[in-house]
């Protein structure tokens, strides 16, 4: 039998898992990969960094439920590529980071960006490991895929030892990884029912990954049928429909109050597939811990999760899709007076997402409001972390499954990789990168990545020429005294024709339309450069308010 090396044995094993897309940079120590992909059909998207090739594969996984793979070389390049190995595992998305390694016959010597895998990466993934015997090669690349994917989706990290890959080995027939759903127990679905019917201020939060268009559509229509009020937990907007009768909001940064009091004073509570971690829980502040005082149901895929901060009054161990299928042949339950209480908050939802008093030159608030009136519903917005992206939770309105992509561990730079992945995917939609002007400057590099490939992504970089975040906690703690929070930045327009891209500057509200249509008729990756206010740190507060608490 004729033999193939570990590295092709590996790229078939991708294929047959159902690899399709792979990000990269390249790196010598895994050139035997590269040359195994050579007369594939697999796609390479070959990034200016690492980050932003594992950001592009964390944003590939949460668009696919696949995990999202990514090649970087060692040492350095591992280094770079941490920063979306800790996005996949807060966010709790499949992926699976490939990277090269010394030759096994200089391990332990100091050898030329030599690193310990295992220890770098293990509290922040799954699995990591080293695949050092060439034959086990498919065992590994399919337990990889397993882990990945199975209870909470997470990120795996396999280290290829150059001289492994090159190794000749006969070829190994497997089928893929089976990845198993977890279904909920019917005796602890007849408790919630019972719990469900004795309630009378009942709320529901969602949140997790293991959803899909068809879970959401059918937990949206039980939940209308029964009248039951809903929110969404921290960047997972697009798990509901905010213009549906039964919606009250998200559970993010600077929530609405309203929600918040909501919460707290009901008397059944039902988290599905969330973990209400910090930024959901308000600080930790939104339910008493370890045991909340309403009753609380927890419905998450992973067993050791259940009871992990919050004592339930019932955990159930299921994946949101078949916990959703099963009580959605529930008959709806009689409302004991909730419904008017879901209408309220869906009016206080509502009005919380219109309410802005305009300030400045250039208002956040209206050119959120404009975008969620003028983009198609299958747009995709995706973002990193700064004060800017509150603009986006309070007055975007994401009304299709999919259409918002952006870590919850608050992560800078996500956006414009994340943009190219949601691009390379879907060429067909619209594809927007919302960004504050440091966060931008994290992985603006990828822009080119988004030229060299052809993909119109539009960039929107709020440019307050400050950490803003930052920023303002140091003005409520240490107020006036600034340092190390202010920028100077460059002109971001011609940033991007510098590219080959498109670029204009807003320095006026009643401008930005034009300059968005002139962005989209460019069919060019564009930048549009917003000049915004750097006392306006928030929807709601100025720094003179910051000073002042």
């Amino acid at each position: 039998m004729p033999t193939i090396t570990a590295a092709q044995a590996l790229v078939s094993q991708l294929i047959v898992n159902g690899v399709d897309h792979v990000f990269c940079v390249p790196g010598e120590s895994y050139l035997a990969v590269l040359d195994a992909c050579y007369e594939t059909d697999i796609e390479l998207t070959v990034c200016r960094n690492e980050a932003g090739a594992a950001m592009m594969a964390d944003a590939y996984g949460k668009a696919t439920g696949k995990p999202g793979i990514c090649f970087v070389t060692r040492g350095p390049g591992a280094a770079n590529a941490y920063a979306g190995v800790h996005v996949a595992r807060h966010d709790s998305t499949p992926m699976i980071l490939f990277i090269g390694q010394i030759e096994r016959t200089n391990r332990d010597r100091g050898a030329f960006q030599e690193v310990d895998y295992r220890a770098m990466f293990g509290d922040q993934t799954k699995w990591a490991a080293q695949i050092d015997s060439a034959p086990r090669i498919v065992e590994y690349v399919n337990r990889a895929f397993h882990i990945a994917c199975a209870g909470r989706p997470g990120p795996v990290v396999l280290a290829l030892p150059k001289d492994m890959l090159e190794e000749r080995i006969e070829p190994i027939s497997c089928g893929p990884a089976h990845i198993v759903e977890t279904a909920p127990d019917p005796s602890a679905l007849a408790l919630l029912s019972d719990m469900l019917a004795q309630a009378r201020r009942p709320f529901f939060v969602l949140g997790g990954t293991r959803w899909d268009e068809e879970s959401r559509g059918k937990f949206m229509a039980w939940a209308g049928a029964a009248r039951i009020p809903v929110a969404t937990s921290y960047r997972r907007l697009p798990l509901f429909d905010p213009m549906h009768p039964c919606y009250a909001g998200d559970l993010g940064l600077a929530a609405n109050p309203k929600l918040i009091r909501r919460i707290r004073e009901s008397d059944l509570l039902v988290l599905i597939g969330g973990r209400m971690g910090e930024i959901p829980s308000q600080g930790y502040t939104l339910l008493d811990i370890p045991a909340p005082a309403q009753k609380f149901v927890h419905v998450y895929p992973e067993a050791e999760e259940l009871g992990h901060v919050y004592t339930p009054t019932l955990a159930i161990n299921a994946s949101a899709k078949p916990f959703v299928d099963a009580i959605a042949t529930w008959d709806a339950p009689s409302s004991s007076g909730w419904g008017e209480r879901t209408e309220e908050a869906h009016r206080d939802y509502l009005e919380f997402s219109d309410d802005f008093t305009p300030s400045a030159e250039v208002d956040l608030s209206q050119i959120m409001i404009w975008l969620r009136e003028n983009l198609s519903h299958d747009a995709i917005i995706c973002n990193g972390a700064g004060n800017y992206a509150s603009w986006i939770h309070r007055y975007f309105r994401f009304r299709r499954f999919g259409s918002h992509y952006a870590p919850t561990s608050a992560t800078m730079g996500y956006g414009v990789p994340a943009a190219v992945a949601l691009k390379r995917l879907h060429p067909e939609r619209q594809v927007i990168s919302l960004n504050g002007d440091g966060d931008f400057l994290m992985n603006g590099q990828e822009f080119a990545t988004a030229v060299q490939y052809g993909l119109p992504i539009i960039v929107i970089i709020c440019d307050n020429a400050c950490y803003g975040t930052i920023r303002m906690h140091q003005e409520r703690h240490y107020p006036a005294r600034v340092i190390g929070t202010e920028l100077r930045n460059p002109d971001f327009a011609a940033y991007a024709p510098a590219f080959g891209g498109f670029g204009v500057r807003v320095e006026k509200t009643a401008d930005f339309p034009a300059a968005f249509d002139a962005a989209v008729a460019s069919a060019l990756p564009a930048i549009i450069h917003l000049m915004i206010d750097p006392n306006r740190i928030t929807p709601t507060m100025d720094l003179p308010n910051a000073r002042a608490r």
